[in-house]
């Protein structure tokens, strides 16, 4: 082992979870839950739902709005992630995400387009609050964004949908 600690290595994997739940939960439109993986004081930058600045508050109404006819698909692979000490770190994520639109909305991303397909990163800061890993400061940068046309295949209806608590992870 290259001199981690059982306590990095499970803070790591809590870390890896906290941005899984992220995309599953923007995807999925749990907006409520997604707040929750959030430090009150979030910073947030680089993003289309919210201006840099932006606090929780705004970010969670800008997504919740903007997402809430699309169809999205986030993903994060390639985990770079530096423990700073005991209850913060920072990380580096390759993202790639799949955004299409209702009928009638153009995005700023991809105008006259009914979506987009996005290449960049997640650059972020964690925080543990209270046993919990969240996050303190997102920022998304782009190196490329292809715009979906109309041509493009459409969503297809009566596919099989999440199911949203199949961790059982928020039952009361």
């Amino acid at each position: 082992m290259s001199g981690k600690s059982i306590d990095d290595l499970r803070a790591l994997e809590q870390i890896k979870q906290l941005k899984t739940r992220y995309c599953r939960y923007v995807d999925t439109k749990q907006w409520d839950l997604l707040r929750e993986l959030f430090t009150t004081d979030v910073r947030f930058e680089g993003l289309g739902s919210a201006p840099s600045g932006a606090t929780l508050d705004m970010f969670i109404t800008g997504i919740s709005t903007r997402f809430r006819e699309a169809v999205s698909i986030h993903y994060c692979p390639n985990a770079d992630i530096v423990l700073t000490d005991a209850d913060t770190a920072r990380g580096i994520w390759s993202m790639m995400d799949y955004v299409q639109w209702p009928a009638g909305f153009s995005p700023r991303e991809a105008p006259h387009a009914s979506g987009f397909r996005g290449y960049g990163h997640y650059e972020e800061e964690y925080r543990r609050v209270e046993g919990t890993w969240k996050i303190a400061f997102l920022r998304l940068t782009r190196i490329r964004i292809d715009p979906v046309g109309a041509g493009d295949a459409q969503p297809s209806p009566g596919l099989l949908a999440l199911s949203p608590d199949w961790l059982g992870l928020h039952r009361t």
